[in-house]
């Protein structure tokens, strides 16, 4: 069949290029992630700034340095549970901070002993 192409290897010299221009991807979100944090935000805004700056990092690395980019499919549907369980466990964990009574102000949730 001609006109179908297999995989596209990539040279070595555009691999070199790739890792050179996330790598100074990766330190101009450093410059900024910490330019950011002189700002004075409020606090709320400031913790969503630093983290989405954290998110376009981790998902640089993820993509090129850790492969997963060219890799099967099979890796990218691992990728995807693995960050479906951190959402799952995180979002266990703020809403049981958010349950404290400390937090909301209202009594603490307490099982009273069933009469017999």
């Amino acid at each position: 069949m001609s006109g179908t192409a297999g995989p596209t290897i990539m040279s070595e010299q555009d691999g070199k290029r790739t890792y050179y221009l996330v790598f100074a991807a990766l330190m101009v979100l450093l410059v900024v992630t910490v330019a950011a944090t002189y700002i004075p935000w409020g606090s709320r805004i400031g913790i969503v700034i630093a983290m989405a700056i954290a998110i376009v990092k981790a998902t640089l690395v993820v993509l090129h340095f850790m492969h997963v980019k060219g890799s099967s499919g099979l890796t990218k549907v691992f990728v995807v549970a693995g960050l479906a369980w951190l959402a799952i466990l995180m979002g266990i964990t703020l809403i049981e901070y958010h349950t404290r009574p400390w937090l909301t102000g209202n009594a603490p949730m307490t099982i009273s002993p069933q009469e017999r």
